[in-house]
């Protein structure tokens, strides 16, 4: 009796849906690490559902196995999070200490999350961590230069790297590139513009990929608000550089990740666009820093600095960057890359695809979204050291 049920078992589990689902996303292993060399396997416009149907949550299994490049980054905990929210099975690429990606293991269940380490100079190391998967999302990117890393190795060759891996591995049906609102070959930013090359070597590579274009973020550990109230805790005023009237659009990032995600679940109709994604309200930059003013309690007080002296005071690092060995400082608010692309107003265009496409409504930025800056009205614990400095996103020094 014993013998016939082991053998109803083996054959129950040898034609179960379940095995077959699972033998799917991890093909028998040999010698290479994709199939034919060069052919793209991205899904056409239109093709279907990608996340298989399920009990949802995250204990279920979507049938999506996403490696999510810069996930240890300021956006990359965001998209983690709502992907391990709808049962994918994340991959996490991270180059330096094995405590950067350890926050980014809670969002899952019991190994749902996987950290793997990697060198992104690599072309071997790169196709491993991208061996299993089925999407592909790359949130890498750096808003300042360092020694070891330019603004176009970052921001464009990684990007033209990862296309042309996903291309050659034959299996990925989402490439997911997440660049900037505001990118153009033009810009006088070297970032944007590397964004730019970046987004025309992706759609080379992979027609089909879904570029992504976010506006300025806001969150616990932005780079926007939490510099200035940091520096007007500190000196008791935050410089404006103009006369404050650059026009921007900041969004909530976790609408952000939502917009991503998003996209994953439709049935192919946001394959081969450009979304850019913008909050709901168009600010000056003067009219930003008094919401910032208002939820730490402050007086508000301004230095206006023109555009040439705030150049000016900012050129330094970036003379010195590659003339003195040690690691130069991270700049903050003079951060001279920054200061020329506040030079033009940054925000959604007319005709553009946005949030609305994807059928979310982002959030507006006063309220919510604002509220970690209460940590700066007494200066608590947390004054001073901001969550991006506590918990280091991936960087590139």
């Amino acid at each position: 009796m014993q013998a016939i049920t082991r053998k109803l078992g083996h054959q129950s589990l040898k034609h179960s849906p379940a095995i077959s689902s699972f033998k799917s996303l991890y093909p028998p292993s040999d010698d290479h690490y994709y199939g034919s060399r060069f052919a793209s396997n991205v899904a056409t416009s239109g093709g279907g559902h990608l996340a298989r149907k399920g009990t949802g949550g995250r204990s279920s299994v979507s049938g999506i196995v996403a490696t999510v490049f810069g996930a240890t980054g300021f956006l990359g905990r965001y998209v983690v999070q709502e992907l391990a929210k709808m049962g994918t099975q994340v991959l996490v690429p991270f180059r330096g200490s094995e405590d950067s990606p350890r926050h980014l293991k809670l969002m899952g269940d019991l190994g749902q999350i996987v950290p793997m380490k990697y060198n992104p100079r690599d072309e071997n190391s790169v196709k491993a961590v991208m061996a299993k998967a089925n999407v592909v999302i790359n949130l890498i990117g750096r808003e300042y230069e360092t020694r070891n890393y330019s603004f176009e190795e970052v921001n464009h060759h990684m990007a033209e790297q990862l296309a042309m891996i996903a291309k050659e591995h034959g299996g990925i049906i989402r490439f997911i590139q997440v660049s900037c609102l505001g990118v153009s070959p033009t810009s006088p930013s070297r970032m944007l513009r590397a964004k730019a090359a970046a987004e025309e070597a992706v759609a080379r590579e992979l027609p089909e990929a879904t570029i992504m274009r976010p506006a300025v973020m806001i969150g616990t550990e932005d780079r926007i608000l939490n510099p200035w109230a940091h520096f007007a805790k500190k000196y008791g005023f935050i410089p404006l550089f103009g006369d404050g009237s650059t026009k921007i659009q900041p969004v909530f990032v976790a609408d952000v990740a939502s917009a991503i995600v998003a996209s994953l679940k439709d049935n192919g109709i946001s394959m081969g666009k450009v979304y850019e994604l913008g909050g709901p309200d168009v600010y000056t930059m003067h009219e930003l820093a008094e919401l910032m003013f208002d939820m730490i309690r402050e007086w508000p007080r301004y230095v206006n600095v023109p555009f040439p002296i705030a150049k000016a005071l900012a050129s330094p690092r970036e003379f010195l960057l590659n003339k003195v060995p040690a690691p130069m400082p991270t700049p903050t608010i003079f951060n001279l890359d920054a200061i020329e692309a506040l030079a033009t107003d940054n925000i959604v265009s007319k005709d553009a695809l946005t949030f609305e496409d994807l059928g979310l409504a982002p959030h507006k930025v006063k309220g919510y979204p604002v509220e970690f800056l209460i940590q700066y009205r007494k200066g608590g614990p947390n004054y001073g050291s901001t969550v991006s400095e506590r918990v280091s996103p991936e960087s590139y020094p």
